[in-house]
């Protein structure tokens, strides 16, 4: 009865697992309540959609690339950003001329890290949260995800049980697909909780919540209907600096993060 002591642990990993994953589905259903009313006619910002889409280095980014645009800061495809006009028009570019210094030039990279972490990110990302339209940093969604791959390690280790158990020798009499058969109740529970996961837990962004996603989408649709510099932009908020349509403008990013480059 050596397959026993295996039974029970396979039972043991996949209850412990579909309880987590349960629990954090009903925590996240619990944090969307929180945020029930949101303006959806909202016009959300070249900051904002950014920050939904990319999150801090997106803002910093298209900030970048809105200054470069209006040459009022000089991005060189060596990767070096040089201030033209000192005065920024907003906070955002206050603290990315600030991240520069007071040479007027810098490399790219830290420009963009100092200004992702300066205190406007910062603002902007609490306004968003507290509108409901940004993921709170601690939220839900990252204890969902892990309780997904939670279950889906558990059914590999119930699997691997389940083998171990029919390779082991069994009593007279026993008939090795019905030792299959039990394996195969923890497995189903668990192949059952990915799937009831996968088509009833809402999908969630690393930014934005869904109704963040939902503006993030209107905002993209009307910036298709148009042509203007706004539309540009939104497109270099929304899908990053591979939207940049300057081949010099976007090989001043090309240089550095590549990681980054969604």
């Amino acid at each position: 009865m050596l397959w026993v002591l295996l039974l029970l642990p396979a039972w043991v990993v996949a209850g412990v697992a579909c309880t987590r994953l349960c629990l954090a589905a009903v925590r996240a259903a619990a944090e969307e309540t929180r945020h029930p009313v949101v303006d959806r006619d909202h016009d959300l910002t070249l900051y904002e959609a950014a920050f939904l889409s990319g999150g801090p280095a997106r803002v910093a980014d298209v900030t970048l690339v809105a200054m470069a645009r209006e040459r009022r800061l000089l991005l060189a495809h060596t990767g070096w950003a040089t201030v033209v006009d000192p005065c920024g028009r907003d906070e955002m570019e206050r603290s990315v001329i600030g991240a520069i210094g007071p040479e007027g030039q810098s490399r790219i990279a830290p420009v963009r890290s100092a200004a992702a972490a300066a205190d406007p990110v910062r603002g902007l990302a609490e306004r968003l949260v507290d509108a409901g339209l940004a993921v709170p940093e601690n939220a839900p969604g990252a204890a969902m995800a892990a309780g997904t791959r939670g279950v889906r390690t558990a059914a590999l280790a119930v699997t691997a049980l389940g083998v171990a158990a029919l390779l082991l020798p069994v009593p007279a009499g026993m008939p090795r697909p019905l030792i299959a058969l039990w394996f195969a109740l923890p497995l189903a529970l668990t192949v059952g909780c990915l799937a009831i996961a996968r088509f009833e837990i809402h999908p969630s962004a690393r930014w934005a919540s869904p109704a963040g996603q939902h503006l993030l989408g209107a905002l993209v649709r009307r910036a298709h209907r148009t042509g203007d510099e706004r539309a540009y932009l939104a497109s270099v908020a929304v899908r990053g600096i591979r939207a940049i349509g300057e081949p010099e403008l976007r090989a001043a990013f090309a240089h550095r993060d590549q990681p980054y480059r969604e």
